[in-house]
């Protein structure tokens, strides 16, 4: 049975072709990559404009993370039921990134993709990334969770760190649902401006195509698709990696929740667009917040899964890092042993928390993960560094749908995931925003 806003909703007038949102972001991207490949230098003059679209959006990360985990803790009436959410989140998260890494490490070892480049380390120049390894040094596990606690509380909302909203965003959520009548006010009043917010990302996201023609339009006009030549086995072995893991292991995940993976990346296929023009999957986290309320998801669940699976639920990121961490090693004719590969497992395990939250994470921890590994040399990063940008879109496109799997999957482990709205949005029976109730939109 659907949900009586989808009973009671007047039939849709279909819209035309060129109104859906996923549309005009895939046209963009097509611009773009036509614009970078034939006119280079106006596609990497284009990078300001792709910027100052990311920069909107994440304008708008912090106070949807807020209000949505408040929100949704508040208005709970058993509060033990958040550590609860968080345990099954936790326990989830270590399981699949584990085995990305893992998956990772399996497919350098069988198709060992930088076999018979015969590199010489010494011929390398480890000056291009000795920044990354620079940062890679200067991010701690102790450094990262401190940084957790933010200076204020307002800084939370203001620094860009979404661990630190959710950190503060869980405390005051916590703080408001234990005061009880007095409480309630607060309550009602944020969730009003929640809707408010929820309507300027709609509003955001109208700009959307815009960013992605000038991500796209940059970066093939920076790196170029010839780049790719040279290092194709690599890139191609990352993609097809990553296209298993999302479409047998995260689907399997997803079968056993009753639910086709499939439908979801449909479901998901505007944000999943945008996340491949602009190469980051911060561009889309507010849109894929509404996206999954909308869904059926509760809002504690969707608020404590989603901002902390950005951060220790990296997917695509993981699977570069040991895969990519083989290819140089491959590359400079290093045999790694077993022992050594399991150490390399290891450090990755930790490297990539330690390094979470950090632009340029996926080159970061790999950086980090070498520094400790002395039989890899870390100068070997610069082989790969001119088809990183072109890996970063799977990447990317790998965590942000690896994060949706979980937040439905979670939804699900809790019983609390609304099945006649969940099908209902996979199916694309949801009434367009026009027909919704005030307030509510559609990204």
């Amino acid at each position: 049975m659907l949900p009586e806003t989808l009973t009671t909703a007047v039939p849709p007038t279909p819209r035309a072709w060129y109104a859906h949102l996923y549309v005009q972001v895939l046209l963009a991207i097509l611009g773009g990559v036509a614009l970078g490949h034939f006119f280079p230098a106006t596609g990497e003059a284009l990078k300001p404009l792709g910027d100052a679209f990311i920069k909107l959006v994440k304008m708008v990360i912090a106070p949807v993370i807020f209000l949505t985990i408040v929100t949704g803790i508040a208005g709970l009436r058993d509060l033990s039921s958040v550590g609860r959410i968080a345990a099954k989140t936790f326990a989830y998260f270590l399981f699949f990134s584990t085995l990305a890494l893992i998956v990772g490490l399996l497919v350098a070892n069988t198709v060992r993709p930088g076999d018979g480049l015969n590199i010489d380390p010494a011929s390398l120049d480890a000056s291009k990334v000795t920044d990354f390894a620079d940062k890679a040094h200067e991010t701690t596990i102790t450094g990262f969770l401190t940084a957790i606690i933010p200076e204020t509380f307002l800084s939370s909302l203001s620094g860009g760190n979404i661990l630190q909203v959710l950190f503060v965003s869980i405390l005051f959520g916590i703080a408001l649902a234990t005061v009880g009548e007095r409480g309630a006010r607060v309550l009602g009043l944020f969730e009003e401006v929640s809707l408010i917010f929820f309507r300027l990302v709609s509003i955001v996201m109208k700009a959307a195509p815009v960013g992605a023609f000038a991500a796209m339009a940059f970066t093939i006009g920076k790196y170029g698709i010839a780049s790719i030549a040279s290092l194709a086995q690599l890139v191609a072995t990352f993609y097809v990696t990553s296209l298993f893991f999302v479409c047998v292991v995260l689907g399997l995940a997803a079968r056993i929740a009753g639910f086709s993976i499939f439908r979801l990346i449909a479901y998901l296929k505007a944000e999943l667009l945008l996340v491949l023009g602009t190469s980051s999957s911060e561009s889309a986290l507010p849109a894929l917040v509404e996206k999954l309320e909308r869904a059926g998801c509760p809002k504690t669940v969707v608020g404590l899964v989603i901002p902390t699976g950005y951060s220790f639920n990296l997917d695509g990121t993981n699977i570069y890092m040991t895969l990519a961490a083989l290819f140089i090693a491959q590359a400079c004719n290093v045999e790694l042993t077993l022992g050594q590969q399991a150490m390399l497992l290891g450090v990755a395990m930790i490297s990539s928390k330690g390094a979470a939250g950090v632009t340029g994470a996926g080159f970061i921890t790999l950086a980090a993960t070498l520094s400790i590994v002395p039989s890899v040399p870390v100068a070997g990063m610069a082989l790969i560094l001119g088809v990183d940008r072109f890996m970063s879109e799977c990447r990317s496109l790998t965590n942000f749908i690896g994060n949706a799997v979980a937040a439905v999957v979670v939804s699900r482990w809790e019983g609390r995931l609304d099945r006649a709205q969940f099908d209902a949005a996979l199916a694309g029976l949801l009434p367009p925003v026009e027909r919704l109730p005030a307030g509510e939109v559609e990204a």
